[in-house]
């Protein structure tokens, strides 16, 4: 039984020796057995020996790994066809609101993602050994996750008993039920945590296609890598995506591996966004403080030395750009991830910038040209790998594919370009100069460098297909999508009171909720949605659900800027006039001083519309969408512009929300 420590029936637990159990346990423990753990293992041997009696046809799982969240369940007992994730707080006299949340969060996992689990109830209980006596309350969940159950050690049999006396069924096959194929989907937050500590991305992918194409990808890259360094060449890769298919996890993955095994190349992962940046580190260096609570305070790492190896793995390209500014000399990196490499500024842009902000009058580069000539001053090789989103530039002066290419036809022709035959596509624009830059480039194209399948939603395959569509402005393409969305709510509403009222029923566990609004959304202030709050990403990211910064409070909005490259589980997209319909497509404005100005110069009109299309795609599981009523007597938030957006998203198959938090179906189309 490889996911767990230990296993066996209780009959056979209560039959062995106490000792040569937590031996057994012992032996797998990854590092020295503390006292606290010594003692929470002999209570919980003990206490489920005691229950065999009464069940001697449960079979038990010590330490069962949950692969997704990192961690290992106390527990799991198997029970006439239940699932019982039982999480032990020994010598506890309360049940604290975190471990309540830590046994949901360990049944949910294996609901999600364990096959095995797919079909069957599962019932999260509580152990708080010294706890008062607690009534049991049933209430399961549409996916046949109970409630968590709250006993003490006299009362888990009871627990037990009563629910699969009401609800047992017919017996799990243990050893059958533990090989099912887990199929986990990490945010990009514990995808970074598990690569960090060991996993392999197989491990960690939910689709085997997804793992099959992100792994395809990395095989690829490595061997364009070993390649350059073989022949002394200089290479570039670039993947492409559709929305959620995991190019920063591809990118993490490929940087991490060549890593730890090329120490030479000191392989880097950088990225422009900077709440991005901010978040990873922040949560490499948390796990990394959790993973090693064990430990003597003597032994313990600092906060601050856990986050500098963080900064060393995950950079700001923009303090890469700038500390290769001082200096003439190769960078000490051979192999560099550029994430979200589409976001890079153009000429003027960047020529801008240092006028300004660095006092170089003289710079006259694109920052794609800057950042291939600092990797060109390798005199034997390099290789640049860039990940690139179609359809996400959303900000002014972010110059997308196109300028990675002209800058290495008129610079740096002799660079090995790889890139995927999606490259061409609509949403990546090449025309006129790109077009031309790609004739001159020595190409290899590989299928390998796309990466087809989205792997942020476990729920809906097809949600960015539907936001694309919707985006585009077909109604009917979307409709068709949205049938397809049936285990990925899609909902509208008036009353921004409901959305929030929906985000709260749905959160479960260490699930992450939060309100999403574009940077220019400027008239939700009314409705109490206000974008120029500023957000400190890593707190709303990760601070706990009780802290009021968290996104999860539900009072602050994460902006396109704040949220990009991260995800929710569920989201509420605020929607404002910045992107209205027009008679038959969409129409992009800008709020400025008291009024909305009409956006007409194309490329400013691209950053409106993929605002949207990235605020739509963040939540994995499901979203709301608040578009407000207006008010007649207020110029700025006409009802009838509103009421337009909010028909055409009905036309698009989402359904209508409540009043008090509750899904309806939409008079049109009912996702």
């Amino acid at each position: 039984m490889e996911r767990s420590y230990y296993a066996a029936w209780t009959r056979e637990l209560a039959a062995t020796p106490t000792s040569a159990v937590l031996g057994a346990l012992a032996a797998r423990l990854p590092f020295n057995l503390e006292m606290t753990q010594r003692e929470a293992w002999l209570f919980e041997i003990r206490h489920l020996s005691e229950l065999a009696a009464a069940l001697p046809d449960a079979f038990v799982f010590f330490e069962f790994t949950i692969p997704r969240m990192g961690r290992r369940a106390d527990v799991v007992l198997l029970y006439r066809g239940l699932v019982f994730v039982l999480e032990y707080k020994v010598g506890e006299r309360t049940f604290g609101r975190s471990a309540i949340d830590q046994a949901l969060g360990y049944a949910l996992d294996l609901k999600n993602f364990h096959e095995a689990s797919h079909d069957a109830r599962i019932v999260p209980v509580l152990v708080a050994s010294d706890a008062p006596d607690t009534p049991l309350s049933i209430v399961w969940s549409d996916d046949g996750v109970m409630q968590p159950a709250l006993a003490n050690r006299s009362g888990l049999l009871g627990v037990i008993k009563t629910v699969a006396d009401r609800f047992g069924g017919d017996t799990l096959e243990p050893r059958v039920w533990a090989a099912g194929r887990y199929k986990p989907t990490p945010t990009i937050i514990e995808a970074a945590q598990a690569l960090y500590r060991g996993h392999r991305v197989e491990e960690i992918s939910r689709s085997e296609a997804g793992a099959e194409n992100l792994t395809e990808t990395a095989g690829y890259i490595g061997r364009v890598i070993d390649d350059a360094k073989a022949r002394g060449r200089k290479t570039i890769c670039f993947v492409t995506g559709v929305p959620g298919s995991g190019k920063t996890l591809a990118g993490l993955n490929i940087a991490n591996e060549r890593m730890k095994a090329h120490d030479d190349e000191h392989a880097v992962f950088l990225s422009g966004n900077g709440p991005l940046v901010d978040v990873l580190r922040e949560a490499l260096k948390l796990d990394a403080l959790e993973r090693t609570r064990h430990l003597p305070r003597a032994k313990r790492p600092t906060g601050e030395a856990e986050y500098q190896k963080a900064c060393a793995f995950i950079q700001n390209i923009h303090h890469f750009r700038d500390d290769n500014l001082e200096s003439d000399l190769p960078p000490v990196e051979k192999v560099v991830v550029f994430d979200e490499a589409q976001r890079a500024w153009g000429r003027e842009q960047a020529s801008a910038f240092m006028r300004q902000k660095r006092g170089r009058a003289g710079f006259a580069m694109s920052e794609p040209e800057f950042l291939l000539s600092v990797m060109d001053r390798h005199q034997d090789w390099c290789t640049v790998v860039c990940l690139i989103g179609g359809g996400q530039e959303i900000n002014t002066g972010e110059a997308g594919l196109a300028e990675w290419l002209e800058a290495l036809a008129s610079s740096f022709p002799t660079w090995d370009v790889h890139l995927p035959e999606q490259i061409l596509g609509p949403e990546y624009m090449l025309t006129g100069a790109a077009e031309k830059a790609l004739a001159r480039l020595q190409l290899h194209k590989s299928e390998h460098l796309h990466l087809s399948v989205s792997v942020r939603s476990f729920r809906a395959e097809h949600v960015s297909s539907f936001v694309g569509a919707l985006i585009e402005g077909d109604a009917a393409r979307a409709r068709e999508l949205a049938e397809a969305l049936i285990n990925y709510p899609v909902l509208v509403t008036r009353d921004v009171a409901a959305a929030r009222t929906w985000l709260r029923s749905q959160r479960r566990a260490n699930e992450r909720a939060g309100l999403l609004a574009s940077s220019n959304a400027l008239r939700l202030k009314p409705e109490g949605v206000y974008v120029k709050a500023k957000i400190d990403p890593p707190l709303w990211f990760l601070a706990p659900s009780t802290d009021v910064r968290a996104s999860d409070a539900l009072e602050d909005v994460g902006t396109e800027f704040d949220v990009q490259g991260l995800e929710l589980d569920w989201a509420c997209v605020c929607w404002d006039l910045n992107l209205r319909r027009g008679s038959d497509a969409w129409k992009a404005a800008t709020f400025k001083g008291t009024a909305w100005q009409s956006v007409s110069d194309p490329q400013r009109q691209n950053y409106v519309a993929n605002s949207y299309r990235v605020l739509l795609t963040r939540a994995r599981q499901g979203m709301v969408i608040f578009v407000p009523k207006g008010d007649p007597l207020d110029a700025t938030r006409e009802p009838a512009l509103y009421d337009a957006i909010y028909e055409f998203l009905l036309d698009c198959g989402i359904g209508e929300l409540g009043r008090h938090g509750d899904a309806m179906s939409s008079a049109r189309h009912a996702v």
